[in-house]
């Protein structure tokens, strides 16, 4: 079947990596497998937002977003694209050794993560302002770690402390917080199980930034397998769970129920649906 088909990966060949830690032939291949997860996801995905009842398809719309961007940014990694090549600081063999820094993978965390953050809000019934209080959050935490991976300094360990301060109290948010306030519309159950899946992986991304980009204990191909499982795990598995779980929600208990008039606190009844006429007027009755 080789011989028939033969397969080769000429991306480190157009793109030549960089650094003294670079991304390999074999972390290519495996990111490109990444990158078709991500596409078959995100095309499947937007296709089911067409089957989808009206005013029902917020988490369609926003997984849709996450995927597309995920697909884009692991096709930029796969290709050995988008890097700086940055002095190590800890856990060099000798001085001057450098490392390839994908800054792409930041790209899609600063979108899946206010993805997840707001899914969890809308399916909990949390308010606004806590949506956009966690959106904030997972903001700084990725934002942090960004500065973190391109400082060249032990000073580095400070944005990733404050990084991984934001992600404890988005964790805290969406796991106590978010589940205490899902109990109000009856999908406690199911919030809890996408919450703590959610927050088991976002545990680990603190541990793979530490000993990848951050304290460059393994290299560039092992970190980005190690990222790559995770993002997997976190975006299209998590994309499919709600779109799975959705079907048993009430979209008008969740305060979901969007229509042409916006979102709506009971999705009663509008003009648009009424099949009945509309009464006649009484003749001299004075209008509400």
């Amino acid at each position: 079947m080789g011989i028939l088909l033969p397969r080769t990966n000429a991306a480190l060949d157009i793109n030549p990596p960089s650094g003294s830690e670079s991304l390999s032939v074999n972390g290519s291949n495996w990111l490109w497998a990444v990158t078709a997860i991500y596409v078959v996801s995100f095309l499947a995905f937007f296709a089911t937002s067409f089957v989808a009842r009206s005013g029902e398809k917020i988490f369609h719309y926003l997984f849709t977003i996450a995927l597309l961007v995920g697909s884009i940014t692991y096709f930029a990694i796969a290709s050995d694209l988008g890097y700086e090549v940055i002095p190590v600081i800890n856990d060099k063999p000798v001085d001057g050794w450098t490392r390839q820094i994908f800054y792409p993978e930041y790209i899609n965390w600063v979108v899946s993560f206010p993805v997840i953050s707001i899914a969890l809000g809308l399916l909990s019934g949390v308010s606004w302002a806590t949506i956009v209080y966690n959106v904030a959050l997972s903001w700084v935490w990725v934002v942090s770690y960004l500065v973190s991976a391109f400082t060249t300094s032990n000073y580095k360990w400070g944005f990733y402390a404050f990084g991984t301060t934001a992600w404890l109290i988005l964790a805290f948010n969406t796991l106590v917080g978010g589940t205490s306030a899902a109990r109000r519309v009856d999908v406690a159950r199911d919030h809890t199980l996408l919450s703590g899946w959610v927050n088991l992986l976002w545990l680990l991304y603190p541990i793979a930034f530490g000993v990848s980009d951050g304290g460059n204990t393994i290299g560039v191909t092992p970190a980005y397998i190690f990222f790559g499982v995770l993002d997997v795990l976190l975006i299209p598995v998590v994309s499919f769970a709600f779109l799975f779980l959705s079907r048993s929600w009430d979209y008008g208990k969740l305060n979901l129920a969007f229509t042409r008039y916006g979102r709506v606190h009971h999705a009663g009844d509008f003009p648009e649906k009424s099949t009945a006429p509309a009464a006649a007027p009484v003749v001299g009755e004075q209008a509400a």
